[in-house]
């Protein structure tokens, strides 16, 4: 097999890898939490840390992968990837654990963003469709597989097998990628930015530090709010330090471009709209329907099947396609698939969300090859890191901006449900809004069984019914943000735009 394809299989398994461990974790934090005695807080940390450093961190990846070498860069977050999830199944604390998750995200980040460039540098032509239609779909399948994983590893293992799995996985993609991925880097180096990285690195910190810290109180928190403030100043910064400097880390003349613009518009979309709302998918099957968490996995592969395989053969259009004539209408489809899994009810088995993920599967699979290549498309290959990182930060904000919103979006739409389903007698005996919170957080099963038993049936009845109309609630905003995703990308993303080499 030529070297190009060992460095597609060996960039697929790290972005497999990395993505499986976003939602990987989730199945597995009540045992977590017996295991560890962590907090509900600590939970929540153990998720949000391995988001924060990842997204706040791609784009000084991706540029000092552009001056120090993209091969280099893969290898070095590889190698941290894969300690830091030795160090998540070793840990033996809470804190040990949310410090070895932020771990995993500096190497994920370092893997994320140096990804696309990787490929972008060494595929042309034909097979640089094929390379993103393969690394488009395994970025499907990995999000996707997540709880299924999770829950046959932490069923069949424990909740430590989660982390362990990658070391043979890391290990051998190390051994790889030093035999046979070839080094790629900027033919003229330029100096590091250490204003712009560090402006730019803390303010997203702090941005999405802030969302995360609204979705899981409130708007108006004084935490949020000072993070917002503090990343406004930082970001601000930021820009204004790389329209001053001579070699900036990331060029703002690409706003200028439309096809930049539309492309990460399109990537903040897609994930914002059909990856952010998988968390409230899988919280249906498995706490409203009572699947297991690889029951759950099982049926998400609905979506995850119908991605692989339109990704397989979008890939191989890349380049017979205008890109713009994929990412709009398959952004458009995932919203239509939103739009078909909404009209839930507290009846409704999970077979009412089949014609949904096979809508929004299809749509996701179109979307994902075009899009990466997009991401690098737009510059010339020796500053493909730098683009790179930029697509795969607007991903990531997506997904943390689409979870903080629903989130809060839920947490009302729940507590106006129990509201107007409950007696007055069981609102005076329970607080809707603890049990909002208690069915965000996946334990309205635990809230019902401590409930004063003349009002649990009734209980059950109205969260059953609440958290139906709170889920269409959710899949008809999010369904929206794809549709105008879609739109954006269509009217922006320019076929005369495109300049690194095919």
């Amino acid at each position: 097999m030529e070297r190009k394809w060992w460095t597609l299989v060996i960039v697929c398994i790290g972005t497999f890898m990395l993505l499986l461990d976003v939602t990987i974790v989730t199945v597995a934090l009540p045992d977590i939490e017996r295991d560890l005695h962590a907090s509900f807080t600590d939970l929540q940390w153990v998720t949000d840390a391995y988001a924060l450093t990842l997204a706040s961190l791609l784009l000084t990846a991706g540029s000092l992968a552009d001056r120090f070498g993209r091969r280099l860069v893969f290898g070095v977050g590889l190698a941290i990837f894969t300690a830091g999830s030795a160090l998540c199944g070793a840990a033996v604390s809470p804190e040990m654990l949310i410090g070895s998750r932020a771990a995993q995200g500096i190497g994920g980040a370092m893997l994320f963003a140096t990804s696309l460039a990787i490929l972008a540098a060494n595929f042309h032509g034909r097979d640089r469709g094929i390379a993103f239609g393969v690394w488009g779909a395994v970025t499907g399948i990995a999000t996707a597989l997540g709880p299924i994983l999770g829950g046959t590893l932490t069923t069949g293992i424990s909740w430590r097998g989660i982390f362990y799995v990658n070391l043979p996985f890391g290990v051998l993609a190390l051994v790889l990628t030093y035999f046979l991925m070839s080094e790629s880097k900027a033919p003229h180096a330029r100096r590091i930015d250490w204003a712009g990285m560090i402006t730019f690195t803390v303010g997203l910190f702090l941005l999405i530090f802030g969302f995360t810290e609204a979705g899981e109180k409130s708007w108006t928190d004084s935490t949020a709010i000072t993070c917002f403030i503090a990343a406004a100043v930082l970001l601000i910064a930021f820009g204004i330090i790389e329209w001053k400097i001579r070699e900036p880390m990331f060029d703002l003349d690409l706003f200028r471009v439309p096809t930049f613009v539309g492309g990460s518009i399109a990537a903040f979309c897609m994930n914002g709209s059909a990856f952010a709302m998988m968390m409230y998918l899988v919280l249906y099957l498995q706490n409203q329907l009572g699947l297991s968490a690889f029951q759950a996995g099982l049926r998400l592969l609905v979506f995850s099947g119908a991605t692989m395989v339109v990704a397989t053969i979008a890939g191989r259009l890349t380049e017979k396609l205008p890109t713009r004539w994929m990412i709009g209408p398959g952004l458009v489809l995932v919203g239509v698939g939103l739009f078909l899994m909404a009209g839930i009810d507290a009846d409704s088995s999970w077979t009412h969300l089949i014609a949904g993920f096979i809508v929004a599967g299809i749509g996701g699979g179109l979307v994902n090859p075009p899009l990466a290549s997009t991401a690098v498309g737009v510059v010339p290959v020796a500053r493909s890191g730098m683009a790179s990182g930029v697509n795969n930060t607007f991903r990531q904000v997506g997904i943390a901006v689409g979870i903080a919103v629903y989130g809060t979006l839920f947490s009302s739409a729940i507590v106006r449900g129990l509201q107007s389903r409950l007696s007055d007698d069981a609102t005076t005996a329970i607080n809707p809004n603890d049990i909002a919170s208690a069915v965000s957080a996946g334990q309205q099963s635990a809230v019902i069984d401590h409930a004063p038993a003349p009002f649990q049936s009734e209980l059950a009845g109205a969260v059953g019914s609440s958290f139906a109309s709170a889920l269409n609630e959710l899949l008809w905003v999010s369904g929206g943000l794809a549709v105008v995703g879609g739109v954006l990308a269509l009217v922006l993303i320019r076929s005369k735009d495109f300049v690194a080499a095919h």
